[in-house]
């Protein structure tokens, strides 16, 4: 049987072939290490698409490279490719993206691959204020967009795409017959905070960034068609947005994660950015990785935690699902929210292997 079949066990419990058969604060959820990872912190993953054979893990790092891995049956990673340039995002047919990052004027933050009927092209999210579409066959643009702001994360899941960008801006767009924009949004990420408290006992230390987007990923509907998507912020929250809900105030909520325990004043609470979410291609679950350094399954349909992971030594800055839902991967490195004071170039970096296939299954209960 596979290692990661949908009834193995691997992974969630037992140890894994790379892992340790005692717990430490590497690896305290004795999950499969990918073997070589990136020299510097691990800004994105991506698996291979479902058209492809196999399972290949793309992880893009600040250490100006990005890697590939084969994905055994039997759970080994074998180094495959290593393509040197600087990465701030990836997608898993991204292959192309040093071919267009000089055309944009500022830093590419997001790059997603769109397949539709009657076209495809690479989607790329700038700084620059830009959010361009390519064909791979040419060095020009099919079509440029302005936006407000500058890019901070973006999704696409046919026919839709969804990019926050600085400011909390939020824009929807279509992308059938030809990419347009379709609405604009307010962000749903408006709780009010004191901002001393945040401050003095989040992880975090400027007051510009308290309600900042960090990640967005959108979900699908029973229909298979996309229907919403789901907003990180750096202030410990997610928001769950229905583009067209038949009851906005109902329907669309937001939820606290990744903060300490502490509820008042004399045990504070430590708040911590909420870095990546991906949902479960199967079961419609999803995940989050944040800056404490742990990973959470959710049920957004019955409002329901699954589970939280023991606490990493490092925080996890990336996750994804393979195309089956069988491999949960993510990463273990220094996010750079404390400074640079706090950087240890002595530190390795880890990328993890779970197989979390049945932990990710819906649940009836509510919190």
């Amino acid at each position: 049987m596979s290692l990661f079949g949908a009834n193995s066990g691997f992974g969630a419990g037992g140890t894994g072939v790379f892992g340790s058969t005692t717990t430490d604060s590497h690896n305290p959820m004795k999950d499969v290490e990918v073997t070589s990872p990136p020299d510097d912190s691990i800004s994105c993953l991506a698996f291979s698409p479902p058209t492809m054979p196999g399972n290949f893990l793309i992880g893009g790092s600040w250490a100006n490279d990005v890697r590939c891995w084969e994905v055994q049956d039997n759970g080994q990673t074998v180094p495959k490719a290593q393509q040197i340039s600087a990465v701030l995002c990836i997608s898993g047919r991204s292959q192309t993206a040093h071919h267009v990052a000089s055309q944009h004027d500022g830093p590419i933050k997001a790059i997603h691959w769109i397949k539709a009927p009657n076209y495809s092209c690479i989607m790329t999210g700038s700084w620059d204020k830009t959010l361009k579409f390519w064909d791979t066959r040419s060095p020009n643009p099919m079509m440029s967009l302005q936006m407000p702001e500058r890019c901070y994360c973006a999704d696409v899941v046919y026919p839709m795409a969804v990019v926050a960008t600085a400011e909390r801006g939020l824009i929807v767009y279509q992308l059938e017959n030809q990419p347009s924009e379709f609405r604009r949004i307010d962000s749903p990420l408006k709780h009010q905070v004191n901002i001393y408290f945040f401050l003095i006992h989040s992880r975090l230390t400027c007051p510009a960034l308290v309600f900042q987007h960090r990640c967005v990923a959108i979900f699908k509907d029973k229909q298979n068609k996309p229907t919403g998507f789901a907003l990180g912020s750096i202030e410990g929250r997610v928001a769950i947005h229905y583009i067209n809900p038949p009851n906005p105030a109902k329907d669309n909520f937001t939820f606290k994660c990744h903060r300490s325990n502490g509820t008042n004043t004399t045990t504070p609470q430590d708040i911590y950015a909420v870095n990546a979410i991906s949902f479960h291609p199967v079961h419609g679950t999803l995940a989050t990785v944040g800056s404490d350094g742990r990973f959470s399954f959710w049920d957004k349909d019955a409002r329901t935690k699954l589970k939280t992971s023991e606490q990493l030594d490092q925080p996890i800055t990336a996750c994804c699902f393979n195309h089956n839902g069988n491999i949960f991967a993510y990463a273990s490195s220094y996010d750079w929210s404390k400074g640079h004071e706090y950087y240890n170039p002595q530190k390795k970096n880890y990328i993890f292997l779970r197989n979390a296939a049945e932990e990710l299954k819906p649940r009836n209960k509510k919190w």
